[in-house]
């Protein structure tokens, strides 16, 4: 429940602090005297988009503050899921705007995004419009009324399970076909492609070592002449490296058993004798195999550059995307093989998914049907009161393809008197039945949903009179039900049923226009509906018809 609302620096609101309360509130003003402001305030904090233009003009940002009373909903999964702290008894949802365009959004001051502020005002508050009755038009809306009544939540999710499950295998049955023609049309060139890089006889790794090869055979005298330098240097009789340090070991042997502290050295040296005799070895094997065959270059180079061609002419770089793409044109070509085995093996998926899928959605029209029942008994009881005791109400539920939403095509049909036949709602109803049948559904869904708050905005359009006191009633019953109903009304039958009168006002200030919003007493309540029943000049008449409605 709305319990307070806080409204600072928005269009021609300065700043407004009013306090609300449960059950029926009424909310009355001239035409242009701010209303439809305070409805813009709330719809920003439940997650519209905002416009600077309504940060009032001179002022850096507005701020709207709302604080809610959630005790009797359960309601804490939503913040333990957003990992917002969770105030059953003071929820506080704020949104600022600033004069440059930017927009900040809170729960119980933590900063959130306008899609979160968004799912919470979808459970906290509904506005219902005029604009709103155009969604007896739609064939969705229709839909969601039968699921709300048919508590089918669990089913429905059920279905879109299985639903989505089957789509997709339609639509990889319709690609699968798409490629294999595709293929299809290629497939000469595919073989040439396939039978192209099978005769090449590709290795992974044969690529590098071939241009190892061909970097040594192109150096091959350098190689030679640097390896018989190496090999001189170690080995040379006389002057070798190997042939000095043996000596020298002998030398160091020699004095050893005088002179003992050398023995530690001619121990090191005799290993680093033997690590480059070994050395020397490796290095004189290398000198003979050292060989430059131009032939053998020639053919490396050859192998090099078809591989390179190949490389170039498939858009890869090594040869192992080169295998990748060979095996690839083999898949597909094995595909167009066995084509038509896949295709078989995919329809048959499809139809055992598509059988789920139907399950799922009997399940669904089964209680849509018996909810369609119920709803047209609810409605007829309601719709009876607000003046039309020859009315026809009905719900027609047609088997059309399955869809997202099921496999039921949904259509209400109304009917004020028995000479009329029952046609489709939004083609045949006035503007003030159009109004009755809405307000009819809201009490019913709001029974069946929850919902803390519902606010209509002039749900009394095209009615007047007793009808105007009955719709009256009925949003006071509502609001009886651990709910809060708040009226923007111009007619005073409905504004004296209000247990709550709160009026919204216009006045001119050193500043310019300011609106105003402010809970009037109860003499205040019987000028105020006298006034509109009366216009400007309020009669002693009028007085006493307000008194009068009041006390009804």
């Amino acid at each position: 429940m709305l319990r307070q609302l806080y409204i600072k620096n928005f269009t021609l609101i300065d700043e407004l602090n009013i306090e609300l309360h449960p059950g029926f509130s009424v909310i009355t003003g001239e035409t242009g005297a701010g209303k439809s402001i305070i409805l813009g305030a709330i719809g920003l904090l439940l997650g519209q988009r905002a416009d600077s233009k309504t940060v009032k003009q001179g002022s850096e940002k507005c701020v709207i503050e709302a604080h809610f009373d959630l005790s009797k909903y359960q309601m804490a999964s939503f913040f333990a899921d957003n990992d917002i702290e969770y105030d059953a008894e003071d929820t506080i949802i704020r949104r600022e705007l600033t004069a440059a365009g930017k927009s900040r959004a809170f729960i119980n001051d933590t900063p959130v995004a306008l899609t979160t502020l968004k799912e919470l005002g979808e459970q906290l508050v509904d506005v219902h419009s005029q604009h709103q009755n155009l969604l007896l038009q739609k064939h969705d809306f229709q839909l969601s009324v039968v699921d709300i009544i048919a508590a089918d939540a669990k089913e429905l999710a059920a279905y879109r399970q299985a639903f989505a499950a089957y789509h997709e295998a339609e639509q990889q049955l319709a690609e699968l076909k798409a490629a294999i023609e595709r293929n299809r049309e290629n497939v000469d060139f595919l073989q040439f492609q396939h039978q192209e890089l099978a005769d090449a006889r590709l290795a992974d790794g044969e690529q590098e070592e071939l241009e190892q090869k061909s970097e040594t055979m192109t150096h091959a005298e350098d190689i030679k002449s640097a390896l018989y330098e190496a090999d001189h240097a170690l080995s040379a009789d006389g002057t070798g490296i190997i042939g000095s340090l043996r000596t020298a070991i002998s030398a160091l042997q020699g004095i050893a058993p005088v002179f003992p502290v050398v023995k530690e050295l001619a121990e090191r040296m005799d290993t680093t004798y033997i690590e480059l005799k070994d050395v020397a070895q490796e290095v004189s094997s290398r000198l003979e195999n050292v060989d430059f065959d131009p032939a053998e270059l020639d053919s490396i180079n050859d192998r090099l550059d078809r591989l390179y061609d190949l490389e170039k002419k498939y858009h890869v770089e090594t040869v192992a995307e080169l295998i990748a793409k060979r095996d690839e044109l083999q898949q597909q070509l094995s595909a167009i093989d066995n084509s038509e085995e896949a295709v078989e093996t995919q329809q048959a998926r499809c139809r055992e998914l598509q059988k789920r899928c139907q399950e799922q959605a009997d399940v669904l029209t089964a209680m849509r049907a018996k909810a369609a029942k119920a709803i047209e008994k609810d409605m007829l009881s309601r719709l009876v009161p607000l003046g039309m005791p020859n009315v026809r109400f009905a719900i027609q539920i047609e088997r059309a393809a399955l869809a997202a939403g099921g496999q039921d095509r949904v259509q209400f049909l109304f009917s004020a008197n028995t000479s009329t036949p029952l046609q489709p709602v939004a083609m045949v109803a006035s503007g003030g039945e159009i109004a009755r049948v809405m307000l009819s559904l809201k009490a019913m869904i709001s029974g069946a949903v929850k919902l803390p708050t519902i606010i209509f905005d002039e749900i009394d359009t095209g009615v007047s009179g007793k009808i105007a006191e009955q719709m009256a009633r009925m949003m006071r019953e509502m609001g009886e039900a651990d709910r809060q109903v708040i009226s923007i009304t111009h007619l005073p039958q409905i504004a004296a049923l209000g247990t709550s009168h709160y009026k919204v006002a216009k006045r001119e200030t050193d500043k310019g226009t300011a609106s105003s919003m402010t809970e009037l007493s109860a003499d205040e309540r019987v000028t105020e509906i006298a006034q509109m029943l009366s216009g400007s000049d309020i009669t002693a008449a009028a007085m006493e018809n307000a008194r009068q409605l009041l006390k009804n």
